[in-house]
C-alpha cells in the first residue's frame, strides 16, 4: 500500500481547509466557484424552461418576499465579515414551481426553487423562512462545492486502493474494493447529514436575522414528521437526519441562533463569528 499512501499524502499537501462562518466547521473544497457557478446558473435557467412556474400570485409573492429578506440578511452578513467577493458572486433568484412534490432547493450561487407541494408544510411566512433559510444556507456554506470535492477525493481513494492492491490476488483485491466501497459510501452519507444539520442551524440564524420567528423552524419538521409517518429509513442509511433529530436539534440550537442574530443586529451588522 506504499504507493497509495504516497499518492494520498502528496495530494493533501496541496489541499487547504477553510472554515464555515458561524458554525466553525472545517471543510475541504477543491472545486472553485468559477468552476461551479456558470454551470449552476445555466442549469437553473434550463430547469425553469422545462418546468411550470406557478401562476399562484399570492404564494409566488410570498416566496419572493421571504427570499429577498433572507438573502438580504445573508448578504449583510457576508459583507460585514470580509466576504465581499463572495457576496458579489451570488445571483439571488426565487421561483415557485407547480409540482406536488414536497421539496425545495438552492443551487450554488443563490438560485432557489420551492415546489407548491411544500407550501402546506410551510403553512405561513415563518415556515417559508425556515425552509428558505435552510436552502440558502446550503449555498452560503458551499455544500454543493464540498460534495463535489469529496466525490473527487473518493475517486482518488479508489485509485489508491487499486494501486495498493495491484500485486495481490483477486480475492484480496475484491475484499479491499468492497470494504472501500461500503466505507466510503457510508462516509459520504454522513457528510450529507452533517451538511443538513449545518444548513438547519445556519438557516435558523439567517431567518432570525431577517426578522422571522425561529421557533417555527422546528414546527416545520413536526408537520413534516406527521406527514411522513413511520416510512423513513434508518438515519445511518439516509442522506438526511431523522425528523426527530432535526426537531430536537433545532429546538436546542434556537437560543444560540438568537444570540448570533441579536449580536449581529445590535452591532449594526458588525462582523461576528464563532
Amino acid at each position: 500500500m506504499k504507493k497509495a499512501t504516497i499518492l494520498i499524502l502528496t495530494f493533501f499537501l496541496f489541499v487547504e481547509c477553510s472554515t464555515v462562518p458561524i458554525t466553525g466547521r472545517k471543510r475541504i473544497n477543491i472545486v472553485s466557484d468559477s468552476q461551479v457557478l456558470p454551470a449552476s446558473f445555466a442549469q437553473y435557467n434550463t430547469f425553469l424552461k422545462e418546468n411550470k412556474v406557478s401562476d399562484n400570485r399570492k404564494m409566488s409573492n410570498q416566496i419572493k418576499e421571504v427570499g429577498k429578506n433572507i438573502s438580504a440578511a445573508v448578504d449583510r452578513f457576508m459583507r460585514a465579515n470580509n466576504m465581499v467577493a463572495e457576496a458579489n458572486s451570488y445571483k439571488w433568484e426565487f421561483n415557485l414551481i407547480e409540482d406536488k412534490t414536497v421539496n425545495a432547493w438552492c443551487m450554488p450561487g443563490g438560485k432557489v426553487v420551492f415546489y407548491t407541494g411544500i407550501m402546506p408544510i410551510c403553512a405561513n411566512d415563518n415556515g417559508i423562512a425556515a425552509v428558505m433559510g435552510h436552502e440558502v444556507a446550503h449555498a452560503f456554506a458551499k455544500h454543493g462545492q464540498e460534495r463535489m470535492s469529496h466525490g473527487q477525493l473518493q475517486q482518488i481513494g479508489g485509485l489508491a486502493v487499486a494501486l495498493g492492491t495491484s500485486g495481490k490476488d483477486e480475492q484480496s483485491r475484491q475484499i479491499w474494493n468492497t470494504a472501500f466501497g461500503i466505507g466510503s459510501g457510508l462516509g459520504m452519507l454522513k457528510f450529507s447529514r452533517v451538511h443538513e444539520q449545518e444548513a438547519d442551524r445556519l438557516g435558523l440564524v439567517f431567518m432570525i436575522m431577517a426578522g422571522y420567528d425561529g421557533t417555527e423552524a422546528a414546527e416545520v419538521w413536526v408537520r413534516m414528521s406527521k406527514r411522513s409517518g413511520k416510512n423513513s429509513q434508518p438515519e445511518i442509511l439516509s442522506t438526511h437526519p431523522s425528523n426527530e433529530s432535526r426537531i430536537q436539534d433545532l429546538r436546542t440550537y434556537l437560543p444560540t441562533a438568537r444570540k448570533y442574530a441579536a449580536q449581529f443586529n445590535a452591532k449594526g451588522n458588525a462582523g461576528i463569528n464563532k
